[in-house]
């Protein structure tokens, strides 16, 4: 699967209920411990998915063919977060991954994904060796949190016949990742990448 390649402005989009989300994002933010700060925003994200005064941008129900969409919907000038809404067309995923040392909590708007979490348990070289943990399938209006060092997974919409909708708070510009291809048995290569996001209008 490609990396989105359009470059975003970065410019903050409109949408029904914005001024709502980022303010409850903001109080979450601004406290002190991280797992306090993923644990409210748990709630914000889930409040806001089930609010009908909070809508996203009618971009983000458009996937796209050749991969999953990226779109910074907001990044806070004042406290670094960014918003990121994700469009998962019909079996599309992510290979295994992390988040660049970043926590982020990600909320399901819309349909259904299956999310795996990976345990890193030794590195050689450029080789690393994880095993697939406890793996959950997401539906509408739940939301889950992944705190650096447990940040490895796998994103797929196993669903052959609809589009799947995320909404991700990362602590900071979410633009980098390290993504792990399979070798053979348990040991991965990994690989720098760079992430863009596609134009949200």
């Amino acid at each position: 699967m490609t990396t989105p390649t359009i470059t975003s402005t970065c410019t903050p989009i409109d949408f029904p209920g914005r001024d709502k989300l980022i303010a409850s994002i903001e109080s979450a933010v601004a406290l002190d411990d991280e797992r306090a700060v993923t644990a409210a925003l748990r709630s914000a994200l889930c409040n806001a998915i089930r609010d009908p005064a909070v809508q996203l941008p009618a971009c983000v129900h458009e996937p796209i063919a050749d991969h999953y969409a990226r779109r910074e919907l907001y990044r806070s000038p004042h406290l670094g977060f960014s918003v990121v809404a994700m469009t998962w067309g019909p079996l599309q995923g992510t290979p295994l991954h992390d988040h660049n040392g970043l926590w982020c909590v990600e909320g399901v708007w819309d349909g259904e994904l299956d999310i795996t979490q990976y345990e890193l348990l030794e590195r050689d070289g450029e080789r690393w060796r994880f095993r697939a943990g406890g793996g959950i399938q997401a539906g509408p209006g739940s939301a889950g949190s992944l705190i650096p060092p447990h940040e490895y997974h796998t994103i797929r919409n196993p669903n052959p016949n609809a589009i799947a909708i995320t909404l991700h708070i990362y602590q900071g510009p979410m633009d980098f990742c390290t993504k792990f291809h399979p070798l053979d048995g348990e040991w991965y290569a990994r690989e720098g990448s760079a992430l863009r996001t596609d134009a949200a209008a």
